[in-house]
C-alpha cells in the first residue's frame, strides 16, 4: 500500500515542478526554478520506491496520466489556460483509463 503513496507523492511533485516551471519564465525567476529542480528530484525519488513493486508500465500510466489531468487543472486555475469541451472530455477519459487500470488490472503492484 506504501507503493501507491508513493505514487502519489510523486505525481504531486511533478506537477508542482512542472507548473512551477512556467512560473520560471525559461529559468529566468530564482525561486520557480528552484522549486522545479526541487520538485523533480522529489518526483523521480519516489517513483523509483514506486518502481520497487509497482511494474514501470503501470506506475508510468498512472503517473503520466494523472499529471496531465492534474496540470490541465492546475494551468486552467494557475495560469488562466482555457479547457474546452474536448480537452475536458479527453481528461475524463484518461481518468477512466486510470480507474480501469487500479479497478480490474491484475498487473498492478500489491
Amino acid at each position: 500500500m506504501k507503493h501507491w503513496l508513493y505514487l502519489g507523492i510523486a505525481i504531486i511533485s511533478e506537477v508542482v515542478a512542472t507548473s512551477a516551471m512556467k512560473s520560471s519564465e525559461g529559468f529566468t525567476k530564482l525561486m520557480p526554478s528552484i522549486t522545479v529542480v526541487i520538485g523533480y528530484g522529489i518526483a523521480f525519488y519516489f517513483l523509483s520506491l514506486t518502481l520497487k513493486t509497482v511494474p514501470v508500465g503501470i506506475a508510468y500510466a498512472i503517473w503520466a496520466g494523472l499529471g496531465i489531468v492534474l496540470i490541465g487543472i492546475v494551468s486552467w486555475v494557475v495560469h488562466g489556460q482555457k479547457l474546452d469541451i474536448p480537452a475536458l472530455i479527453g481528461m475524463g477519459f484518461i481518468i477512466l483509463g486510470v480507474a480501469i487500470i487500479n479497478i480490474f488490472s491484475k498487473s498492478g503492484g500489491h
